[in-house]
C-alpha cells in the first residue's frame, strides 16, 4: 500500500478517463437502489484489493458522452436513489466524476444522492489538491480509507476493512469535523441486538 503526501498525486496526470465498468440498478453499492460507475486506476495498490484489474488507468474504455447519457437516463428512474462512484480511484479521475455529478446535479437537484468509495481518508482529501476538495464538497456520502487486509471484516456495512468509514460529507464540512453516516448498521451490532432480544 502507498500512502500519497498531498498534491502528490493529480487526476491530471495520471487519470486516462477510463470506465472500468457500469453497474445499473444494483443493491450493494450504497444505500437504495444505485448505477455504479467503476473508474479506471488506483495507485494505492491497497493489499487484497477486491477489484485490482482496475488498478491500471488504462483498463476498460474510455468514458464517452453515449455513457454518460445512459446512465442519467438510468438514473431517472423513480426507484434509483443514487449514483455510487468507485474504482479504481474516483477522486484520481475528477475529470468524469465532476462532470457526472454536475450533470446529475443540474437533471435533478438533490433528489438523487451521490457516494463514493476512495482510498484517501476525508482528512486527506480536505489538504488536496482543488478538484478533489470540488469533488468532496458535491457528494452526499464517502466510504473513505485504504482497504486494510488485516482489518478485513464481512460484517462491515458497505465497507471492507474496520478502519474504513462512512461519512457524511455535507454534515461533516458544516460542523468541522467527520460526522458519521446516521444509518450505519453493522452486522455485528445486528447480531449483538438479536442476541440481547433472544435474551429478554
Amino acid at each position: 500500500m502507498r500512502n500519497p503526501k498531498p498534491k502528490e498525486w493529480l487526476a491530471s496526470e495520471l487519470s486516462q478517463q477510463y470506465i472500468a465498468d457500469y453497474k445499473p440498478f444494483n443493491f450493494v453499492d450504497g444505500e437504495g437502489v444505485r448505477n455504479s460507475l467503476y473508474v479506471s486506476g488506483c495507485p494505492f495498490a491497497c493489499e487484497g484489493c477486491f477489484n485490482a484489474a482496475a488498478q491500471n488507468f488504462h483498463y476498460g474504455k474510455p468514458f464517452t458522452q453515449e455513457l454518460e447519457d445512459q446512465l442519467i437516463a438510468d438514473t431517472a428512474h423513480d426507484y434509483v436513489q443514487g449514483i455510487t462512484f468507485l474504482g479504481g480511484e474516483p477522486f484520481l479521475n475528477t475529470q468524469v466524476c465532476l462532470k457526472v455529478i454536475d450533470r446529475v446535479r443540474s437533471e435533478f437537484g438533490d433528489s438523487k444522492d451521490i457516494w463514493s468509495w476512495s482510498g484517501y481518508t476525508f482528512e486527506e482529501l480536505l489538504l488536496d489538491s482543488d478538484d478533489k476538495l470540488e469533488m468532496l464538497r458535491k457528494i452526499d456520502i464517502l466510504v473513505d480509507g485504504r482497504f486494510e487486509l488485516t482489518q478485513k471484516n464481512l460484517m462491515l456495512q458497505f465497507r471492507g476493512s474496520a478502519n474504513q468509514r462512512i461519512i457524511d460529507v455535507k454534515k461533516s464540512l458544516a460542523q468541522g469535523e467527520v460526522v458519521i453516516w446516521e444509518k450505519l448498521h453493522d452486522s455485528e451490532q445486528a447480531f449483538e441486538q438479536i442476541k440481547k432480544s433472544a435474551l429478554i
